[in-house]
């Protein structure tokens, strides 16, 4: 028996149905006031359902504004890291055996905290990672849905434990999917709330353990979860530890009493990880990777809707989501309006502190990012055209940040590196295309397949495009994004080729099967 049916949170969605938003916006400025408060506190990490501090510490700074030190993290060991996985080990068994039924109620609850907290949690994020605020709060939406969905589909599918036929009379038997142990979680910092707790939440609620590694660029949204969730389980069932890669995830990665892996960042390092993951023992891995995502723009469609999807999913948080649009391919005869009308949108974002009203693009994460940028727009001048962009923000108002300008590129030579390999960065790469065919031959000659979008009038180019498009998740005349923005329990988060392992969404309903594996019981009288 379903308790409550899940409905996604939509908390800007909302305030714009009531016509109130600004409403939202005097919330969100009293929150903005109030987590400055918390500036430069130190943060423990959590192990066997105990705080620990260290004296060795990094700092997290805002990437908006690198003068502002936000708190630190201690820096774990290897020590910490086996300590946290070994208590994790010992808490598996009690956590596991606690009935579904108590897991749902406990995910309910702190999914109700986060709501209620909802606006502070988002304005930590602006400082954090740099997301304006509705990206911010998309971002807090987005931790909320999964708690509530994955509390739900286990709900529906009571524990996913069900009765089988008989191989006898006197047998009766059942197939029973039990958690696998403890899981190494490992995230990034551009969803650095929904997506570490989007990737716990699916290993804690099926009864696995977990130690989490947060990324030291954004550690403190994910220590907001654990700090709340902790004391509601048995010790140990979650561990928080922070650090360096090469030090906590490795030997997270290393470590035989790790049962299993649930990991986003890029191809890079997600194969490095799998592949050493595997070595020793057949284990799950589930990993999303990254993208370079196509967006294909026909003559018959809407200039204005086109344009629009493509801004949003090329440069909202800088190009720094792993399904944003980073490849356009338009057809010939409708280049120079499609690029007149998206220049000119581009020309009118403005670039500031993304805890501001009005700021459409913050800061890129850190300052290899930034080195990067200026690789790839040097790169793009020397081989290609840029028609917008291409700088670094170095301003009065900017020159404390990471701020670059979002980039348009067009002119490069087929399969250039700006166009195969991904970015993570405020850069769109447009190519031109005759016949329909041909785009759908480019956008698919991609090692990746996260994303893609289409913007037609014409139906047979449509169903054409779903039916051939290399991606897991797949838009038609989306001018809200034309590939960003996938929606817990609506559109499942899923990449194909290299842009994933499992082939199963995030956000649907098979993504808690992952963390299961099935035991087939049979009691004979």
């Amino acid at each position: 028996m379903i308790l409550s049916m899940f409905e996604n949170e939509r908390t800007w969605g909302r305030f714009v149905d009531n016509n109130s938003t600004d409403e939202f916006h005097k919330k969100f400025d009293a929150a903005v006031a109030q987590v400055q408060k918390d500036f430069g506190k130190k943060y423990p990490m959590i192990i066997g359902g105990k705080e620990i501090f260290s004296n060795d510490v990094f700092q997290v700074r805002s990437p908006a504004d690198k003068n502002l030190i936000l708190g630190s993290f201690p820096t774990a060991t290897k020590e910490n890291t086996l300590h946290a996985i070994e208590t994790a080990k010992d808490s598996f068994y009690q956590w596991s055996l606690i009935p579904y039924q108590k897991r749902v109620q406990i995910f309910r609850e702190v999914a109700d905290v986060f709501s209620h907290d909802k606006f502070s949690l988002a304005a930590i994020l602006c400082f954090e990672n740099g997301k304006n605020r509705l990206e911010a709060m998309g971002d807090l939406d987005e931790s909320i849905d999964f708690m509530r969905f994955y509390a739900e589909q286990l709900e529906i599918n009571e524990g996913f434990s069900k009765e089988t036929k008989s191989a006898s009379r006197n047998e009766r038997t059942a197939s029973i999917l039990k958690p696998y142990g403890v899981w190494g979680i490992i995230s990034p910092f551009n969803f650095p709330s929904a997506i570490a707790i989007g990737m716990t939440s699916g290993a804690l609620i099926t009864g696995n353990t977990v130690v989490l590694k947060p990324s030291s660029d954004a550690p403190i949204s994910a220590f907001k979860f654990v700090e709340v969730i902790y004391h509601k389980l048995p010790p140990a069932a979650i561990n928080f530890v922070t650090g360096a890669g090469s030090i906590v995830g490795k030997t997270i990665l290393e470590s035989t009493l790790v049962d299993g892996i649930a990991f986003t960042g890029s191809k890079e390092v997600g194969m490095t990880g799998y592949s050493e993951f595997e070595t020793k023992r057949p284990r799950p891995f589930i990993s999303e990777m990254g993208g370079k995502n196509p967006a294909i723009i026909s003559a018959s469609t809407d200039i204005e809707k086109a344009t629009d999807g493509v801004l949003r999913a090329a440069f909202g948080y800088s190009g720094q989501k792993c399904s944003a649009c980073s490849r356009v391919y338009v057809q010939k005869s409708i280049v120079p309006k499609f690029l007149e009308r998206l220049v000119a949108k581009t020309s009118a974002l403005k670039i500031g502190k993304p805890w501001e009203k009005d700021t459409y693009i913050g800061p890129v994460i850190n300052e290899s990012a930034v080195k990067k940028f200026q690789k790839a727009s040097d790169l793009a001048k020397k081989d290609g055209k840029i028609l917008y962009g291409g700088s670094a923000v170095s301003d009065e108002s900017h020159k404390d940040g990471n701020f670059v300008t979002p980039t348009i590129v067009t002119s490069l030579p087929k399969d250039h590196e700006l166009i195969r390999e991904e970015l993570f960065l405020p850069f769109l790469c447009v190519e031109e295309f005759e016949n329909f065919d041909d785009a759908l031959a480019m956008a698919n000659k991609s090692n990746y397949g996260l994303t893609a979008g289409v913007f037609s009038q014409d139906k047979n180019e449509i169903e054409k495009f779903f039916e051939k498009i290399e991606a897991g998740v797949t838009y038609a005349n989306r001018a809200a994004s034309a590939t960003t923005g996938a929606m817990v329990g609506a559109q499942p988060f899923v990449g194909w080729k290299d842009s994933g392992i499992s082939g199963k969404g995030a956000g649907g309903a098979y993504y808690l099967l992952q963390f299961l594996r099935e035991q087939t019981q049979t009691r004979c009288a």
